[in-house]
């Protein structure tokens, strides 16, 4: 049995009907006879709009206030997603950052991460449920909720599948993989089967949005294999692993 972490971005909680197709797939997942938590960033363009009320409000705002606002959006995504899996006949646990053991500086905003606790994670998927986590998110040394920024909830997940010791880290998106280059604008572009953490690291600072830089470094920093898949399909992502290591012996591949 193995242990995996899966992150799903905005575009696959988009609305109801998405997040019932994400329930389906962690279960499928957990019915194969793996732990799975999850890390889930806030529906569609929920960040977006609410920065954009935070501003027609007030034009210059409080950066811990912001923060506390910016922490909403996710504990949305992930109640409704505790709540799908459960229509669907099993069981979850939904975590914001601060209960899910994320402690962070304190730089509103931009948080960074400087230790992750998860117990009551481990609690929920020791009683065989799926933990839910909100990405993006975390608690500073004086109780106030931080974020981490833009991309934030990849490196959310690493942070998780490092403390937790999973197997791989799955980050789902709205495209198979890593390309060389945007599908979405050259349709020659071809997917890249397997990729080592300094190319992918190459590709983030140059520009690659597929991944955020901080989350690629965390993950080659505890050698972390991560699975970059679209949760629209699946066909088999992009492999990111240290140099050795043999895909075929990750789970869930």
């Amino acid at each position: 049995m193995a242990l995996i972490v899966q992150k799903y971005g905005g575009s696959s909680v988009a609305d109801p009907e998405s997040i019932k197709r994400v329930a389906r797939r962690i279960i499928e997942t957990k019915n194969a006879g793996n732990d799975v938590a999850v890390v889930v960033s806030a529906m569609g363009d929920t960040t977006d709009d609410l920065i954009d009320q935070a501003l027609s409000i007030d034009s210059n705002p409080p950066a811990r206030e912001m923060d506390m606002l910016m922490t909403a959006g996710e504990r949305i995504s992930m109640s409704l997603l505790a709540m799908a899996i459960h229509a669907a006949g099993s069981h979850a646990y939904s975590f914001t950052g601060s209960q899910a053991g994320f402690m962070t500086d304190a730089q509103f905003g931009t948080a960074h991460i400087k230790a992750v606790k998860p117990d009551r994670v481990r609690r929920a998927l020791d009683l065989g449920s799926v933990a839910i986590v909100a990405g993006f998110q975390g608690v500073n040394e004086g109780g106030d909720a931080t974020t981490l920024g833009r991309g934030g909830s990849d490196t959310s997940a690493v942070a998780l599948a490092v403390a937790l010791d999973a197997d791989v880290c799955e980050i789902y998106t709205d495209v198979d993989g890593v390309f060389t280059a945007d599908p979405r604008i050259v349709p020659a572009a071809r997917r890249i089967p397997v990729i080592d953490y300094e190319s992918m690291l190459e590709m983030s600072s140059c520009g690659s949005k597929v991944l955020a830089l901080r989350c690629v470094e965390y993950a080659q920093r505890f050698n972390m294999p991560l699975h970059v898949r679209s949760s629209f399909s699946h066909r088999r992502g992009t492999l990111i692993v240290p140099e050795g290591v043999d895909p075929r012996n990750l789970p869930n591949i």
